[in-house]
């Protein structure tokens, strides 16, 4: 699988060439076209249960599995929101990815949906991850443009938690408020994710949280009259 990144960074679109007969899975929404022959296959990634799990990082219950002819193929994909695409080698070393920010990965890249590794669905507070593992390339979109952090052993990095795209699995990483309680309520800031190194880390420039925030009081009221 090779994949080509264009348009970056406010609408990007990947553009993934497909081997004989290779297959990628895909976030369902995320298709854009492809070419013929390109056949395509519904199904609960691990089963009932895997799929629950999915729907608990945040993740669809149902995931596309797209599978090229014999001579090849490809597809397109892109977020849902406007922003930045980012290609993420996975050799065996596990990855932290936030809720929401996968779109493909290549056959051999697997969600770690066993409950020994709740601690990246649940452990971390209001931040959902999910922890990928296996062998591959993930394809992971972002709102905004992608920044990236590579922190030394020992080295800590505080980041808010709407703003993380995800990290290598080397990372410690803890969820607290940032500051006082009147600075959470008064200064605008939430919960805040503190990283401690080694690893690299992927950051959006845009929240969607924030965004939220600054849009729903500007959308016009129903009216109560009858």
């Amino acid at each position: 699988m090779q994949i080509q990144l264009k348009h970056q960074p406010s609408f990007s679109l990947a553009v993934v060439t497909l081997d004989p007969n290779e297959e990628v899975k895909v976030e369902p929404g995320a298709m854009v076209s492809y070419s013929e022959g390109v056949v395509v296959e519904t199904k609960a990634e691990g089963g009932f249960l895997g799929g629950l799990k999915r729907m608990v990082g945040g993740e669809s219950f149902f995931q596309n599995t797209y599978r090229a002819p014999g001579q090849g193929g490809e597809i397109t994909l892109a977020p849902a929101l406007p922003g930045d695409m980012v290609v993420i080698p996975i050799n065996n070393s596990p990855f932290m990815l936030q809720s929401g920010a996968f779109i493909a990965s290549e056959s051999g890249v697997a969600w770690d949906t066993q409950w020994g590794g709740a601690k990246g669905f649940f452990g971390s507070g209001s931040l959902l991850l999910l922890r990928v593992t296996g062998v591959g390339e993930i394809l992971a979109g972002c709102y905004g443009a992608v920044e990236e952090r590579v922190l030394a052993p020992g080295q800590r990095y505080t980041i808010d938690t709407g703003h993380i795209v995800g990290f290598e699995g080397t990372i410690n990483f803890e969820v607290r408020r940032q500051g006082n309680w009147k600075s959470t309520l008064l200064g605008g800031e939430g919960l805040v994710c503190e990283l401690t190194g080694p690893g690299r880390v992927l950051m959006q420039t845009r929240s969607e949280e924030a965004f939220l925030g600054w849009l729903l009081p500007k959308l016009p009221q129903p009216s109560n009259r009858s």
